[in-house]
């Protein structure tokens, strides 16, 4: 796959996906980036990329020349064209899912100042895109974010091919807690379930923590689940730890009161 990112600061990005499995796929050559600055097609001798918005307001507005004759200066672009913006529909993990799956290619625009002036987005621009409900100095952060997403689940990349189809979000509950050696430590054990051998048991009780943790911390997450749990059993499962192992995987004594109450 492709990205092909418009930005005032190549150099950002381009350290940023050096790194991780992400710097280890463009390595590998899963995942290629193409960076353009819209400031080396600015018409004067300052590079002038930016100037004040009609009507007064806020900092300064990136100018439509510079952005389109940098977005037309791509050879052979295919895919859509995205502008990371807070107006944009909110980046989930089944978006970067689908993108990983149907798109070759795909072009993000990184605003910057107080934001891109409406005519180039009219004009060029496929989609808006926001990562979420805050605003942040400019869109090579976002960019990053939703490139990272899009190629963790991109053939090749994790090292374990099962790896992000076990993260949060994935079958829309969060990911429970997880522990690794040594098994006991002055911060506390493991939880005895997982060191038990019985791998059934495992499944289950991890599943029952994790719609537990999900409707307890993020219920808007099993808002379009397509089966609704037998909540009682769910709760049934997680009281029957021992208090070490509650105790272990975060549950708050509130959490574990709120649960006795489920039917």
């Amino acid at each position: 796959m492709k990205f092909r990112v418009l930005t005032l600061f190549p150099e950002m990005v381009k350290a940023t996906l050096k790194e991780g499995v992400v710097g280890q796929s463009v390595q590998n050559g899963e995942l290629s980036l193409e960076l353009v600055n819209p400031r080396d097609f600015a018409e004067d001798s300052y590079q002038r990329v930016d100037d004040r918005p009609f009507g007064g307001g806020d900092g300064m507005v990136m100018m439509i020349d510079p952005l389109a004759k940098a977005l037309k200066s791509l050879a052979d672009k295919n895919g859509p064209v995205v502008y990371l913006s807070p107006q944009g529909k909110v980046w989930n993990d089944q978006m970067a899912r689908t993108w990983a799956k149907e798109y070759s290619e795909v072009t993000l625009i990184c605003g910057r100042y107080a934001g891109v002036d409406q005519r180039f987005i009219n004009r060029y621009v496929d989609a808006e895109i926001s990562i979420g409900d805050y605003v942040i100095s400019g869109g090579e952060l976002a960019a990053m974010v939703l490139m990272d997403s899009v190629a963790r689940h991109l053939p090749g990349v994790l090292g374990n091919p099962i790896s992000s189809d076990q993260d949060s979000f994935q079958t829309q509950c969060l990911e429970g807690p997880i522990f690794t050696r040594p098994s006991q430590h002055e911060l506390g054990d493991v939880p005895e379930f997982l060191t038990s051998g019985n791998h059934s048991k495992i499944s289950q009780i991890r599943r029952a923590v994790s719609l537990a943790l999900t409707r307890l911390r993020r219920p808007d997450l099993l808002e379009n689940a397509t089966e609704t749990p037998a909540w009682i059993e769910v709760a049934q499962t997680v009281l029957a730890l021992n208090e070490g192992e509650k105790n272990a995987l975060g549950f708050s004594p509130i959490e574990l009161s709120e649960m006795k109450k489920w039917k």
